[in-house]
């Protein structure tokens, strides 16, 4: 597999024992919002405690440098740790949450908005489709019909989601329309190989964790959510849809080419659904399969 590093270090601020591995991880990537960004990490606190053995909540501060605050104060929680990452200059909201997931211990890892826009009972849901039924990747899917919305958006927001949803599932996600629900999980593992292998920055990296997960065939499920709170976004609809767009034109640039090649990724996949193969075969074919290996 082909790793991309950055050329930049994060510096990190730590409140809790940092373990070699825990049950769940949160990223919040932050841009401006540092009062917010305290009230969020409050939030998933009283949520997981109780509920979650062991867990971490990432904050990533996109290169402003005014995060640190959200730890003072808070008391120690047993089994959480929260940590802030501070990035040297502004990266973009897929680079905060790149930087936050590379950072992760945690075996299911999770990413949202730094207002945790749907509510933390989505969170919980991910965690536990990963932790007990095993997927791979965990999205929230606005295209539902359960999907609700307590709070309306633009009619710009709207139109533009649904051009850019209209145009990313033609080129590049093949029929998958809602890329861009800031809600998604991964396994611990799935989420090293994926973000190991992301290139894109700001807001079209959704639309590439979507195609890698979908070219090499990993288990997707899709969940409804319901819209909570929309106080944050810093989408300029002019502007950032240009650049998003360039973006999904990179993509489809890195896919003709073989930019995304992963033999950890391709191997994973075999190995699981080898596994998975082996109740459903009869003791012939089973036997004509140990002497084909040999």
């Amino acid at each position: 597999m082909t790793v991309r590093t950055t050329s930049f270090r994060p510096s990190l601020t730590t409140l809790g024992e940092i373990a070699p591995s825990v049950a769940l991880s949160v990223v919040l990537p932050c841009y401006r919002a540092p009062t917010l960004a305290r009230k969020s990490v409050m939030r998933l606190m009283r949520s997981f405690t109780g509920r979650v053995a062991t867990f971490e909540i990432i904050v990533v501060d996109d290169g402003v440098g005014d995060c640190e605050g959200v730890l003072r104060d808070l008391p120690a929680i047993p089994g959480g740790q929260l940590r802030v990452i501070t990035l040297p200059e502004n990266r973009g909201k897929g680079g905060a949450v790149a930087a936050g997931m590379r950072a992760a211990s945690g075996r299911v890892r999770i990413f949202t908005d730094i207002d945790i826009p749907y509510g933390t009972t989505p969170i919980m849901l991910v965690e536990s489709l990963i932790r007990d039924r095993g997927f791979h990747m965990v999205t929230g899917d606005r295209t539902f019909p359960q999907s609700r919305y307590e709070t309306e958006l633009s009619v710009g927001r709207r139109l533009a989601s649904r051009v850019f949803s209209t145009i990313t599932a033609t080129l590049v996600t093949g029929g998958f329309f809602d890329t861009q629900c800031g809600l998604k999980g991964f396994r611990g593992d799935i989420a090293d190989a994926l973000f190991g292998l992301q290139t894109v920055q700001r807001f079209a990296f959704d639309v590439e964790l979507l195609y890698l997960a979908l070219t090499y065939g990993l288990e997707i499920k899709r969940i409804p959510v319901m819209l909570e709170s929309n106080t944050t976004s810093s989408v300029r609809l002019g502007r950032d849809s240009f650049q998003t767009l360039v973006d999904v034109a990179r993509i489809k640039l890195h896919q003709l080419r073989g930019d995304y090649e992963s033999t950890e990724l391709r191997e994973l996949v075999a190995r699981e659904c080898a596994t998975a193969s082996i109740p459903l075969r009869t003791p012939a074919v089973a036997q004509a399969a140990v002497q084909v290996r040999a």
